[in-house]
């Protein structure tokens, strides 16, 4: 019985303590709202343009001017709200007319800066041994400036937005040969330099074609500075008029020479490589008369370049040349690209870019044929007159 009684009051504690449990723990206690943090919104990424160019070289004329140019283009962009919400932005580097250099940084370019387009070379031998590195990693490139041939055949993402010497060449020699009258020829190459040795053939076919004659043919190298040998064959010769399809650099050395042996009235014709201060710096009054060609001329402009042009100079304290407005283009073409596109990816707005047709860029109207090779117009015949580049003749091109 009283084994029982304790039974019952053990029982009956355990049951009272399981209720008061019960009623304690029943309600859960609601947990603090958690204070919400507020994420601040990113930036879009910007969207990086690599600039290939030389600035302390045997070129760096045509490179900083380039680069000039694609400043105020970015400039331009990044002020009137970027591309697809994204502001450009360049990625600099200076290869020093090193075609090794040159290939080390667009490996950078496209590995490390992750850029969705390179602009440049300048020049036609950088950018042909560039442009495979560019193409295998998916990059747009576009050269404003490399005019000679087998670029653009390298890959699906290479292009130029150029005057291109096929065009420029045969217009220069048939304006020397049927307009100027001059039919002897002395032709100057510079072995060492794709863009002079694929302009030379372009030259001579010209003039062969037009009713001309190569009276001697002589060669030089970048980096040459005695050219009294070659000078004293072409005296000799009887030509009327020295084609040199090389740089500014040489020209203006050559030319020098040439006034230095008594040859007061022979002038130089050459292609764009010719357009630079340094040519005139150099060469003196040896240069004045000397024409070349191009796609671009500050002067006789539209309304709209003439803008381009005035706030270049209120910039820069200068008028533009050719591979300022081609720099400033090239940036233009690519915002341009990703626009119809709708897309900043290289893989998708390179064939938007292969598509455009007469964009109205201050280096003139640009199209795209098949090929992905520009087509611009018009032709500027360019000669110096006291000490500057001035229009000579406007010759448009068809397509």
């Amino acid at each position: 019985m009283i084994k029982s009684r304790k039974i019952f009051w053990v029982l009956s504690i355990l049951l009272i303590l399981s209720l008061t449990l019960v009623g304690c723990g029943g309600q859960k206690e609601e947990p603090a709202p958690k204070e919400e943090v507020k994420k601040e919104a990113k930036a879009p990424a910007a969207l990086k343009i690599g600039f290939l160019g030389d600035l302390t070289g045997d070129t760096a004329m045509y490179g900083q001017n380039t680069l000039d140019g694609m400043k105020m283009a970015v400039e331009d962009i990044n002020a009137a709200g970027g591309v697809l919400g994204s502001n450009f932005e360049i990625v600099e580097a200076d290869h020093r007319y090193d075609k090794a250099e040159a290939a080390n940084i667009v490996q950078k370019f496209v590995n490390s800066d992750k850029v969705i387009a390179v602009i440049g070379d300048p020049t036609t031998g950088i950018t042909k041994a560039t442009a495979p590195i560019i193409n295998q990693g998916s990059v747009v490139q576009i050269s404003a400036g490399a005019t000679g041939p087998g670029v653009v055949e390298i890959g699906p993402f290479i292009f130029r937005n150029t005057l291109l010497d096929t065009v420029g060449g045969p217009t220069t020699m048939d304006y020397l040969v049927n307009e100027l009258g001059w039919k002897k020829v002395a032709l100057i190459t510079a072995v060492n330099n794709d863009f002079s040795v694929g302009l030379s053939k372009i030259f001579k076919e010209g003039i062969l074609n037009n009713g001309g004659e190569v009276v001697i043919e002589e060669s030089v190298q970048d980096g040459d500075t005695d050219f009294s040998g070659q000078v004293s064959n072409i005296k000799k010769s009887g030509a009327e008029v020295i084609v040199f399809s090389g740089y500014y650099t040489e020209g203006g050395l050559i030319m020098k020479e040439v006034r230095k042996q008594g040859m007061n009235e022979i002038i130089m014709v050459g292609g764009d490589g010719l357009q630079a201060p340094t040519f005139w710096e150099l060469g003196g009054s040896a240069v004045e008369g000397s024409v070349s060609y191009a796609g671009f001329s500050p002067e006789q402009p539209t309304p709209e370049v003439e803008k381009f042009i005035e706030r270049f100079k209120a910039k820069y304290g200068k008028a533009p040349d050719l591979f300022h407005a081609q720099g400033y283009d090239a940036v233009m073409l690519v915002a341009e690209a990703i626009k119809n596109a709708n897309s900043a990816d290289p893989k998708v707005f390179k064939d938007a870019l292969a598509k455009i047709q007469d964009y109205p860029g201050v280096s003139g109207n640009t199209s795209f044929d098949a090929n992905r090779e520009p087509i611009k117009s018009p032709v500027y015949l360019l000669q110096v007159k006291d000490g500057n580049w001035s229009l000579l003749k406007k010759v448009p091109v068809k397509k």
